[in-house]
């Protein structure tokens, strides 16, 4: 007899999840490109992929990045925003470092202070960095990007990578 109630309860849960969980928006995830070594990971948010891109928005092959230009890494496909007002509210902050840990750029939040965006319009999302000084060729930086719902900050994508400049 106890073994039978004890069954059912078991299903009673089990049934309860399948309806439950369906209904949630969760996601999580993690993925490497072998080829420039930017790793992204992500929970809460759906997220296509996060690449490296030129100023012209064309994906790099390579983690190796001349002096005097203009990178950025993209994250594409961001979805499953909490809502305000029908309006999505992304938090993203950009960090640059050297060898030693020293910064050379550290941005706590670029969309500080924006009205919101219509979720359709915040599905990419990119930091942007002017590889310069005090930047110095033939040294590497390492690269980190945060992204936050500033609605439900829960949800949150990271993507690093290091850069070699030429």
């Amino acid at each position: 007899m106890k073994t039978s109630k004890l069954y059912s309860i078991l299903i009673a849960s089990v049934m309860l999840c399948c309806i439950i969980l369906p209904g949630c928006n969760f996601s999580r995830g993690v993925k490497t490109d072998l080829i420039t070594g930017l790793k992204l990971s992500y929970k809460g948010f759906g997220v296509q992929d996060a690449i490296l891109v030129d100023a012209g928005g064309n994906k790099l092959t390579s983690n190796k990045v001349q002096l005097n230009t203009k990178i950025a890494i993209a994250a594409l496909g961001v979805e499953n925003y909490g809502l305000k007002d029908g309006k999505a509210y992304p938090g993203l902050s950009l960090l640059v470092t050297d060898k030693n840990g020293k910064s050379m750029l550290n941005a706590a939040d670029l969309f500080e202070g924006t009205e919101g965006y219509p979720p359709a319009q915040a599905t990419e999302l990119q930091g942007t960095i002017t590889v310069g000084r005090p930047m110095a060729s033939g040294q590497t930086y390492h690269v980190k990007v945060h992204i936050w719902d500033k609605v439900t900050p829960t949800n949150e994508i990271n993507a690093e990578v290091d850069l070699i400049v030429l």
